[in-house]
């Protein structure tokens, strides 16, 4: 009988031993994944290619892929990205500008949309990253202080930067989904209704124009509601 239990002890021993450092593999596996995800979503290599209005298109030789319509830009952010649009609104969710898989994906421009951005309404998707990266720099425009001093960016169309338009950031809102059409390109009077009703902050002070664009992004990684920011966009 001692010598069945001394047995166990070595094989619950083993056992634990195994279960350690199976957790520990886990752990590791973990704190790599989030630093991985978290480089990539850093990653401004692409910053090299960024066209300049009227004077330099981006470089032919560039690995950005032909599906980059524009160039946003927030003063004073970390906003400053190509904009991709894939045939449906998933082609660019985990994918970079480059087309390799990535898990914080690209600034991209709604499916539905055009785009030369003459829509009444048009929309960007981008992930919310820590640290203010990708989109996670809108949770700041939720402060009318912040707002007022970060309202003016600039958006730059096509590969050949053929156009700039500037931007005038001026409302910020949370919405659930489901209840809202702020993330269907409605018509200009439909939207500026809905942003009139649920802005969380406003800057009044913005001079409007006939188009409008809007910044959207998931406010955690399972829900429903989303931030978005709005800019008036002039030609």
């Amino acid at each position: 009988m001692k010598k069945f239990w001394i047995t166990m002890n070595i094989i619950y021993e083993k056992v634990m031993l195994v279960a350690f450092i199976l957790a520990l593999l886990i752990v590791c596996y973990g704190l790599y994944d989030t630093w991985y995800v978290y480089d990539k979503a850093r990653d401004d290599s692409y910053k090299r290619y960024k066209p300049v209005a009227g004077e330099a298109p981006v470089p032919e030789e560039a690995p950005i892929t032909e599906d980059m319509v524009a160039w946003i830009t927030i003063d004073d952010t970390n906003i400053d990205y190509p904009i991709m649009q894939g045939e449906d609104n998933s082609a660019y969710l985990n994918k970079n500008p480059y087309g390799e898989y990535s898990l914080s994906g690209s600034i991209f421009l709604d499916s539905r949309n055009k785009k030369d951005f003459s829509d009444d309404y048009s929309i960007l998707y981008g992930h919310h990253m820590e640290y203010g990266n990708m989109f996670g720099a809108l949770d700041e425009f939720l402060s009318v202080n912040y707002l007022t001093s970060h309202s003016h960016g600039t958006l730059i169309l096509g590969r050949d930067g053929r156009k700039a338009c500037e931007l005038g950031v001026f409302a910020c809102m949370k919405v659930n989904v489901y209840d809202n059409q702020v993330l269907d390109p409605v018509p200009y009077a439909q939207i500026e209704e809905l942003i009139g009703r649920d802005a969380v902050s406003f800057n009044t002070s913005i001079r409007k124009s006939n188009r409008i664009l809007a910044l959207s992004t998931c406010t955690e990684p399972v829900s429903s509601t989303r931030l978005l920011v709005f800019c008036y966009v002039y030609d």
